[in-house]
């Protein structure tokens, strides 16, 4: 009784905003479904383990295999994040403890700029600037000196072409870096000026202050904004279209052109031309869906997890 009792907009209030939330479940429900029903022909083919196994990617003989363009996305995303991860923490402890107050706010915009350009501008940049670039110049002296070394060597043979897969990490690097970077600037600046203020007190450096104090109390907040660019780089898909190559095979080093699951929807969809073709890619785009929430879903566990044992 005393629920119906309360203030009419109350109520109003309070069933929109649960209205709103419930909502979200319901739409990730829907997708879910949609994409299950859509897969079916192709699951009832292929199978599970199979599809995922298998490389082979040939419209005209109905043969679909998802390894490569799962190894595509892996590869991508990974070396984006290792380009981006550092580059981004730099420029988050550059803005928040070294840089003068007069750079502060353009550093800060113009990180924000970086990250509301339109993908399909990073994906023509990319084709049209930087590939040439990587052609010329980067990959050639890359080839002749780390390709040099044993083991690592391997990942930098082939021909320079600048449409490969160090191209389009390269393009995705520079897509996710505002994201980690705006984040982490943000956490770190939630670090209490007290803390830091007693490290400088007892002799402590700048650099000692960051490694010890701002990087330890802000580490959640990192984490989270590399969380969000992982999101980020898993589902990209115009930018690393022009640059990638779409290529099904399995990559033999960084110089080969390569496919992930993203781009190979947006290539092939329209030209699906067979029940089986177009039931592939919608197989495709599944295990995307059920990927990236996984990984989202373990992050923010081991997130949640850490945050609980930070404030005991």
């Amino acid at each position: 009784m005393k629920f119906f009792r309360r203030n009419p907009i109350d109520l109003l209030f309070s069933a929109i905003t649960g209205i709103a939330s419930v909502s979200v479940v319901v739409l990730i429900i829907g997708i879910f479904i949609a994409l299950i029903r859509e897969s079916l022909p192709a699951i009832d083919r292929f199978g599970v383990i199979n599809f995922i196994l298998t490389v082979d990617w040939d419209p005209v003989a109905e043969v679909f295999g998802a390894l490569s363009t799962l190894l595509g996305t892996a590869i991508t995303t990974a070396l984006s994040l290792a380009f981006a991860i550092p580059i981004a923490i730099g420029i988050a402890i550059f803005v928040t403890e070294i840089s003068p107050n007069f750079l502060k706010g353009p550093i800060g915009t113009a990180i924000e700029l970086l990250a509301a350009i339109p993908s399909i501008i990073y994906g023509m940049w990319g084709l049209f600037t930087l590939a040439p670039i990587m052609e010329e110049y980067i990959e050639p002296f890359l080839q002749s000196t780390i390709g040099k070394l044993p083991l690592i060597g391997l990942l930098f043979q082939g021909t320079p072409m600048g449409i490969d897969l160090l191209t389009a990490s390269l393009i995705l690097s520079i897509m996710i870096i505002p994201f980690t970077a705006s984040v982490a600037r943000d956490s770190f600046k939630l670090t209490p000026p007290i803390v830091k203020e007693s490290a400088y007190a007892v002799g402590a450096t700048k650099w000692e202050v960051v490694k010890d104090v701002v990087l330890p109390y802000s580490k959640l907040g990192v984490f989270g904004g590399v969380v969000l660019s992982l999101g980020r780089a898993i589902g990209e898909t115009m930018a690393v279209a022009f640059v990638l190559g779409n290529n099904h095979e399995i990559p033999r080093s960084l110089f080969d052109a390569a496919a992930t699951i993203t781009v190979s929807l947006a290539n092939e969809f329209t030209e699906a031309d067979t029940d089986i073709y177009l039931s592939s890619l919608y197989y495709l785009a599944l295990i995307l869906f059920v990927l990236s929430f996984i990984t989202l879903a373990t992050a923010k566990f081991f997130l949640l997890k850490a945050e609980k044992r930070y404030h005991r």
